[in-house]
């Protein structure tokens, strides 16, 4: 991956360490009642019969929103989108979603992408379709610690916890990069697979990337749906 801001050790362990502080004290504020809970349990997301609830989960990136001051429009709710790519494990697969723009004449696009604590965006890659190109995109973190996947040197001792219902726990890029507040990377190349994985307090970062189009996208692990 691509990144203007190259993360020394030691700025990797200040940040980690900074990051843990910063865990320890929501928690003494979310006692104190201080701060809204952004931990939940996957069962928060399903009703009796195991289906899933939208209303929740934006819940949920409300809560991590208000955690981390980030600004809350009267229409937010109605105007996010969640999903939990069919794996009924949307409290360690899912995202929540915030379009901005989608220019389809001119193609570009800017959207918000909330991720909650330990939270796996699934990994997956665009292709072209008849109406665009195969869609190029980068990020910056807004709020919490990105880790973000891609192309490269495996990194060993990666931060994410792959789950079990992600291709039986494993991913197939696996160099990482650590995103804090306003640093960036981005894919190098089209088709270029990648995902990302919300740090202990979540994550909320704002892509930037040329037209989005949902028949582009493909998923590493197939039986994973878009939408």
């Amino acid at each position: 991956m691509n990144t203007n801001k190259a993360l020394t050790r030691r700025n990797v362990l200040a940040g980690t360490a900074a990051s843990a502080s910063l865990a320890l004290a929501g928690c003494s504020h979310r006692a104190r009642g201080h701060k809204p809970r952004i931990q939940y349990d996957n069962a928060f997301f399903y009703d009796a019969d195991g289906k899933f609830k939208p209303e929740a989960a934006k819940e949920a990136c409300i809560a991590l929103m208000n955690y981390h001051g980030y600004p809350v429009y009267p229409q937010m709710r109605d105007e996010l989108w969640v999903s939990d790519y069919g794996a009924g494990r949307f409290a360690e697969v899912g995202v929540g979603a915030l379009f901005f723009v989608n220019n389809t004449e001119h193609r570009y696009m800017m959207l918000d992408i909330y991720l909650l604590p330990n939270q796996m965006l699934p990994e997956h890659y665009h292709v072209a379709t008849a109406e665009n190109p195969a869609k190029l995109e980068g990020w910056v973190t807004r709020h919490g610690l990105s880790y973000v996947y891609g192309a490269g040197e495996p990194t060993p001792n990666i931060k994410a916890v792959i789950p079990q219902c992600h291709l039986n726990g494993t991913a197939t890029v696996m160099h990482e990069t650590i995103l804090a507040p306003g640093q960036f990377t981005c894919i190098k190349q089209p088709e270029e697979r990648h995902w990302q994985f919300g740090g202990p307090e979540g994550a909320i970062v704002t892509e930037v990337a040329t037209v989005h189009d949902g028949n582009g996208i493909r998923h590493t692990d197939e039986k994973l749906v878009f939408g």
